[in-house]
């Protein structure tokens, strides 16, 4: 894709599953790539990996629910890699419980990681994005957004109001020269799919229903993923904002 060398890309969440083949897929294109993480030791890995393969690659180490830190982390991530392009939100996590099973405190992990850390990198990344009248932010919410998820009431809402946010913004900024637009991947098989599962109290039947309802069959791949992201924060993509696309293997066919 068009316009990728050379990018300073920000991926949250850079050492997970999503994240981490998202980083080695921007490598691959010959953008600079800020591996950020809260676990300091998979950003490391991520990172590496890129290197390794003859990419330009950073970790920073970054708890995205805590605002003065999120702004020490991009500031760390310019000096070290040059001015932001693109921006990917990635992080984010997930327990399986039914709403009535859940407390306050779930709530605030959930909302602080899921919702308020994308909040905080938009509020850190924007305002270099205006200055440079370019930039390109990919969030990535859930199919659970779109048509809602047993089990993760909570998690819907907020990556539903992370699809919400993201029109917003790219309204608000299209004519700033920057793009907002969404991921929705559906059930894929990470660390995150592992521990939602953990909370049921048969992780294999739902796992299986999960692949009983895919058009496709079977549960996505990380390496499942890449491909759209890296087209939304390309120059392929450059009169495409506000928009929505699941990748899901057809689990849902939202309009």
């Amino acid at each position: 894709m068009r316009g990728l060398q050379n990018k300073m890309v920000i991926v949250t969440g850079g050492g997970g599953g999503i994240g981490g083949a998202t980083c080695r897929r921007f490598g691959e294109a010959g953008s600079r790539v800020a591996v950020f993480d809260i676990n300091a030791e998979s950003a490391a890995k991520t990172a590496a990996d890129i290197t390794q393969a003859g990419g330009v690659a950073e970790a920073f180490r970054c708890d995205i629910t805590d605002h003065e830190g999120v702004k020490t982390a991009v500031a760390a991530a310019e000096a070290a890699l040059g001015p932001i392009s693109i921006l990917v939100n990635n992080a984010g996590w997930d327990v399986f419980r039914l709403f009535k099973d859940t407390t306050p405190a779930d709530w605030q992990k959930l909302i602080a990681i899921n919702l308020t850390g994308a909040l905080n990198m938009h509020h850190a990344v924007l305002p270099g994005m205006l200055e440079r009248r370019h930039g390109r932010i990919v969030n990535i919410a859930s199919d659970a957004a779109r048509v809602g998820s047993s089990g993760e009431a909570v998690y819907a809402a907020c990556k539903a109001g992370l699809v919400g946010f993201s029109k917003t913004i790219a309204r608000e900024h299209a004519r700033h020269g920057i793009s907002v637009n969404v991921v929705c991947p559906g059930a894929t098989n990470t660390a995150l799919f592992d521990d939602y599962k953990k909370g049921a109290g048969n992780p294999e039947k739902l796992e299986e229903a999960f692949r009983r309802a895919t058009p496709m069959g079977r549960i996505g791949e990380p390496e499942d993923l890449p491909g759209a992201i890296l087209f939304f924060a390309s120059d392929d993509a450059a009169y495409v904002t506000g928009q929505v696309l699941s990748v899901s293997g057809g689990l849902t066919m939202a309009g």
